[in-house]
C-alpha cells in the first residue's frame, strides 16, 4: 500500500468511527423489544443535548442478539460500543475482564436508587458493571372478561394446577383462543426461562451438590410432563416458535386466556393503542407448585454496558447514563404515559404515586423481585429462571431444545429427560466440574 492510500483508508477509518461534522458514533447492540425500541424512538432527545455524539443501532432478536454479543466480546472483535446484555451475563463478563466498571456515570445519576436486588444481580466485588434498563420479574396476566364468562375465580395465589384446568377450560380453538400461552422457542432465555422458572416451583433443581444434572429424578418428569401436556391441550399451534414477542402479540390480539411471562408485558398489555384487550387484561402473582408455597419467580433486567475493547469509553457511559437515568423515566412518562416508563430497576419509581396508580402490577412486580431469592434451597451456584454458571449459556439452550422437540411431539419426555441428563452430564464433564 503506496503513501497516498495509506492516507485515504485512514480516513475512511475515521469517517466510519465518527459521524457528520467529526461526530463521535457509538454503535449500540439491543434487544427488538418495545422498551428498547421506545429507547430508540427518544434517543433524539439524547443526541440534541449532545451534537458531539451520534448513534449507530443494531437491534436483533433476543436469541440472535446474545450469540452475536458472546462471539464479539470473547474474541474482542471490537463492533461495539454499547451491548444489552442480561443479569446473566453481568457478573460472568465482569469477572472475565470483557466489561468496563461504569464509574462515570455522573454525580447526578443516583446509583443508591437503584434496587437493591437488581444493582447487586448487575455488579461485581462492589462494582457497577452494568446499568439496568429495567428490570423484571415473573407475572401471571390473564383475560378477566373470559375467566367471569366461565365462572371461574381467580385466586389470590393460584397454583399450577388451577392454571390448567383453567386453561383447558378457556381454550376455544375454534376461535383462535388458547388456555395457555408459553415459550416454547428454544434457547436458555426464551423457552427454559419459563421451563426452569416452573421447574423451580415444583422442586425440580438443574444440579446436586456436587454439579450433577438431575433431570432423571422425578421432579423434572413432573415439571416437563405437566408443561408439555398443558402446550398440547391449551397452547397454541406452532409454540415451539413462540417466544417472549410472539406470545405478546398473541395475547394484545385476543387469543390467549392466560400467560405466565415476564412482568415487563403488563405495560404493554395494558395499553390501548397497542393492545385490543387492554381494558380486559388481569394480573396475578405467578403460580405455585404443587407444595403452594414456591412462585418460581425470577429475577431478571436487561442493562447497557461498555465491552472492554470500546475505543469511546466516556462517550459510551454518558449515553448509559441518559437510558438508564431519572430523567429518563419523566422523558418516557410524558411521552407514552406514566404505566409505560421502564420498570424495576429504581426505588423512587416504585415510591411515586403517580406510576403507582397508573400499573395496577406496579407492587406486586416489586415483591416478586424481592421474594426471588427467598425459600430457595442452598446450592453451589445462584439461580433463578436460569443457572450463573458460563457454560450455561450453551448447556441451557441445547436443552431447550431437546424440550421443544417433545413439544413438537418428535420425542417423548421419557427420552426428552434422558438427552438432558446425558449431554448436560457430558457438557458439565469437558468443563472440569468433575473431578
Amino acid at each position: 500500500m503506496n503513501a497516498l492510500s495509506s492516507t485515504v483508508a485512514a480516513a475512511l477509518l475515521f469517517v466510519a468511527m465518527t459521524g457528520p461534522g467529526g461526530a463521535e458514533t457509538l454503535t449500540i447492540a439491543t434487544v427488538n423489544n418495545g422498551d428498547m425500541i421506545r429507547m430508540q424512538r427518544l434517543s433524539s432527545d439524547f443526541t440534541a443535548k449532545n451534537p458531539d455524539i451520534q448513534l449507530r443501532w443494531v437491534t436483533l432478536e433476543e436469541n440472535v442478539l446474545r450469540q452475536r454479543l458472546t462471539t464479539d466480546i470473547a474474541t474482542k472483535g471490537g463492533q461495539f460500543d454499547i451491548m444489552t446484555i442480561g443479569t446473566y451475563e453481568a457478573p460472568i463478563w465482569a469477572k472475565l475482564g470483557w466489561i468496563l466498571p461504569l464509574d462515570k456515570l455522573g454525580a447526578d445519576y443516583d446509583a443508591g436508587d437503584l434496587l437493591p436486588a437488581i444493582r447487586e444481580a448487575v455488579s461485581h466485588d462492589g462494582k457497577l458493571y452494568a446499568a439496568p434498563f429495567y428490570g423484571e420479574s415473573s407475572l401471571l396476566m390473564y383475560r378477566k372478561d373470559l375467566f367471569e364468562k366461565a365462572g371461574i375465580a381467580m385466586p389470590a395465589s393460584p397454583t399450577w394446577e388451577f392454571i390448567a384446568d383453567a386453561a383447558r377450560k378457556l381454550t376455544d380453538r375454534g376461535a383462535d383462543v388458547y388456555g395457555a400461552c408459553m415459550r416454547g422457542k428454544p434457547g436458555w432465555g426464551e423457552n427454559m426461562a419459563s421451563v426452569t422458572s416452573l421447574a423451580n416451583s415444583f422442586g425440580a433443581r438443574w444440579f446436586d451438590d456436587q454439579w450433577k444434572p438431575q433431570f432423571d429424578k422425578p421432579a423434572w418428569k413432573q415439571t416437563v410432563t405437566f408443561y408439555a401436556d398443558l402446550m398440547k391441550d391449551a397452547g397454541p399451534a406452532g409454540a415451539t416458535s413462540n417466544g417472549f414477542n410472539e406470545n405478546l402479540a398473541l395475547f394484545q390480539q385476543g387469543h390467549c386466556a392466560t400467560w405466565v411471562d415476564a412482568s415487563v408485558a403488563a405495560s404493554f398489555l395494558s395499553d390501548p393503542k397497542q393492545s385490543k384487550v387492554a381494558d380486559k387484561v388481569g394480573f396475578a402473582v405467578a403460580p405455585t407448585g404443587p407444595d403452594g408455597t414456591d412462585h418460581g419467580n425470577w429475577l431478571w433486567a436487561w442493562n447497557l454496558a461498555v465491552p472492554s475493547s470500546s475505543k469511546k469509553v466516556d462517550a459510551a457511559e454518558k449515553f448509559i447514563s441518559w437510558a438508564t437515568s431519572k430523567s429518563y423515566t419523566d422523558l418516557v412518562a410524558s411521552q407514552d404515559g406514566w404505566a409505560n416508563v421502564p420498570p424495576g430497576t429504581r426505588t423512587s419509581l416504585h415510591q411515586n404515586p403517580k406510576y403507582l396508580a397508573a400499573a395496577p402490577f406496579a407492587r406486586m412486580t416489586l415483591d416478586a423481585m424481592n421474594s426471588a431469592s427467598i425459600g430457595k434451597p442452598k446450592t453451589p451456584y445462584q439461580f433463578w429462571q436460569y443457572v450463573i454458571i458460563p457454560q450455561y449459556q450453551a448447556i441451557g439452550t441445547n436443552v431447550g431444545q431437546i424440550f421443544a422437540s417433545a413439544i413438537a411431539g418428535q420425542t417423548s419426555v421419557d427420552d426428552a429427560l434422558a438427552q438432558a441428563q446425558q449431554s448436560t452430564q457430558r457438557d458439565m464433564e469437558k468443563a472440569g466440574y468433575y473431578k
